[in-house]
């Protein structure tokens, strides 16, 4: 069973929390805002690389769910209680990449035998991955186009 990791980056007013277990690499952030997430650097999140209304803005973008924020004046004022992020149900294919589903779903196989997934769950469309019915990542090594 997988560890569920969570990690936390503040600039003092925001706080990016980030899910890597969740993160499907579609390169949303570091695309959209490099000075906050560079995969090349250790950490890769460097929450003073912008202004926080630009990671907001940025991490809204995330299409896994594996970025999301808080503001940490809201904590604060909640005693310190993060808020519960959760996900609606939705469906969203990713330009050259996976099918997205957002939401508490059920995978049933062709055995019949049903897996409970939640948060969000990236479905194979290139026809290459490893782990089907589910994005194991190849559509990017294999170039995907949605227009091929």
């Amino acid at each position: 069973m997988e560890k569920d990791i969570t990690k936390h980056y503040s600039n003092g007013e925001v706080t990016i929390v980030w899910k890597p277990n969740v993160c499907v690499h579609s390169e949303v952030c570091f695309h959209g805002l490099p000075t906050v997430f560079d995969p090349h650097k250790k950490p890769w999140i460097n929450a003073e690389g912008a202004g926080t209304q630009n990671i907001v803005d940025q991490v809204k973008r995330c299409p896994s769910g594996a970025l999301t924020y808080f503001m940490n004046k809201e904590v604060t004022a909640a005693h310190g209680t993060e808020p519960e992020i959760t996900a609606e149900s939705i469906v969203e294919p990713l330009p050259n990449g996976p099918l997205l589903v957002y939401g508490n779903i059920v995978v049933r196989d062709a055995n019949g035998k049903e897996t409970h997934k939640n948060k969000v769950t990236a479905f194979c469309r290139c026809g290459e991955s490893s782990n089907k019915p589910y994005c194991d990542g190849t559509h990017t090594k294999i170039n995907f186009s949605d227009k091929s």
